[in-house]
């Protein structure tokens, strides 16, 4: 966000009320229809809560401590939530090795339960699709395939948030609620975003996910290492993503999916860093992106051996 937009003074009041000056009645109520199941068990202290571009130190420790009172009291789980911010000089990317994936969903497995997903919905920020070798068309893959893999014909490519450096999905959020941070990861102030789902609609990779529901998750299954901009548990009726897993990365550990690839197919660093994995994979292999054509410059690539 840039000090333009910072000292706007927008709210979200005022960007409802812009939405529905430009749509016509029944789009307005259909888009805003998530936020009217929300509203009320927001408390005036979330409701009023500032941008959290806008923050203090000072107010982003009071509302950190209100998050983990709300924790214990919801789910009854002593967490950590912190805010961890980008390093200097540092730029994440991704790396996928197309010919090792063998379609396990263990890093989709992973995902679920390092960012509290609500447990009922299975919910994760990876989708990995089953292709039929020769193919490179993502919309034919299949996300629910079954049977033992991998499949002779196929290969398997999971798919989250690509990180775009020219994200569709900022662009269109009425509130600014979600942007590019420093080290080129894409956030949401969750207690900022009203819930319209136009994110959801602009992103060409099917990687941003709606909290329907308010999530639910046992206490003893809950990850206590949580982030502002990440891993919390994200209230019902807006959206949310993956994040690389900034709440690890940023302090210097690797992405729970990567943890999780029992063929080391992902490789994850700071692009910046000339030693780094990341960069020689860039250098060494026949990298391709998703999508490549719609210029939104993913900072997530993929390879194959050969």
């Amino acid at each position: 966000m840039t000090d333009q937009k910072k000292s706007s003074g927008i709210s979200r009041r005022t960007a409802v009320k812009g939405i529905g000056a430009t749509l016509g009645a029944a789009a307005f109520a259909k888009a805003i229809a998530p936020i009217t199941t929300w509203t009320a068990e927001q408390s005036v202290d979330e409701f009023l809560q500032k941008h959290y571009q806008e923050l203090t130190p000072e107010q982003m420790q009071k509302i950190l401590a209100r998050l983990q009172a709300e924790t214990k009291e919801q789910y009854g789980a002593e967490v950590e939530i912190s805010d961890p911010k980008p390093q200097e000089g540092v730029k994440f990317a991704y790396a996928l090795n197309l010919s090792i994936c063998v379609g396990c969903r263990k890093c989709a497995q992973a995902c679920h339960l390092e960012n509290n997903h609500d447990r009922p919905s299975g919910n994760s920020y990876i989708r990995v699709l089953e292709m039929k070798k020769g193919s490179l068309d993502m919309e034919q893959g299949k996300v629910d395939y079954k049977g033992p893999v991998p499949k002779s014909d196929s290969f398997y490519m999971p798919v989250q948030c690509q990180q775009c450096d020219a994200p569709p999905c900022v662009d269109v959020c009425p509130v600014e609620a979600t942007w590019k941070e420093k080290d080129g990861i894409v956030a949401v102030d969750y207690n900022w975003c009203i819930g319209c789902r136009y994110c959801e609609a602009a992103c060409p990779y099917h990687a941003r996910r709606f909290n329907w529901t308010k999530p639910q998750i046992p206490a003893e299954e809950i990850n206590p290492q949580q982030g502002y901009l990440s891993n919390r548990i994200r209230p019902q009726g807006v959206m949310e993503k993956c994040t690389f897993c900034l709440h690890r990365t940023r302090e210097g550990r690797l992405p729970a999916c990567l943890e999780a690839c029992p063929t080391g197919a992902r490789v994850f660093g700071n692009i910046l860093d000339p030693d780094s994995e990341i960069r020689w994979v860039l250098e060494n292999k026949r990298v391709f992106v998703l999508k490549e054509e719609l210029g939104t410059k993913p900072s997530f690539y993929y390879f194959f051996d050969e």
